[in-house]
């Protein structure tokens, strides 16, 4: 039996004052490979095994994501608008964060920090960030 995952990354937190030149130099370079573990259906992700999903994994086909091309928008948007982590790996944050147009919260984890290349997924619901993503999400201005 699966042991359910008792608490999130403590550790998450939004950087300070990002620049927004930075913003969107990183925006325009990140890239969005996916996982098969959070798909059960592969949609166009192009992915080995197509889809192979976990179920300690939350899935991005309750999200209504079954293309890259929109993964990546959202993956982009997120950056541009300062969801991103503290933490930077080769100059790219671990993680950032975006919503989608169903509200929905997700998460998006560096897996190639050469490339800028991230996986995503929908954050769990008693995941605590989940709130903190949303309300910086809606009080973006441009």
């Amino acid at each position: 039996m699966l042991a359910k995952r008792k608490t999130f990354n403590p550790k998450h937190r939004f950087a300070r004052a990002p620049v927004k030149a930075e913003l969107e130099r990183l925006a325009r370079s990140a890239q969005y490979g996916g996982n098969p573990e959070h798909k059960k259906n592969p949609g166009d992700f192009g992915l080995t095994p197509p889809a192979s999903p976990r179920r300690d994994k939350t899935l991005c086909d309750g999200a209504k994501i079954f293309q890259r091309k929109l993964a990546l928008k959202l993956l982009r948007e997120g950056i541009r608008r300062g969801l991103v982590s503290e933490q930077v790996r080769n100059g790219f944050p671990q993680n950032a964060w975006a919503v989608t147009d169903d509200g929905i919260p997700l998460e998006a984890q560096l897996e190639n920090a050469g490339s800028g290349t991230y996986h995503g997924y929908p954050m769990a619901q008693d995941d605590a960030f989940r709130d903190k993503v949303i309300e910086k999400w809606n009080a973006y201005r441009e």
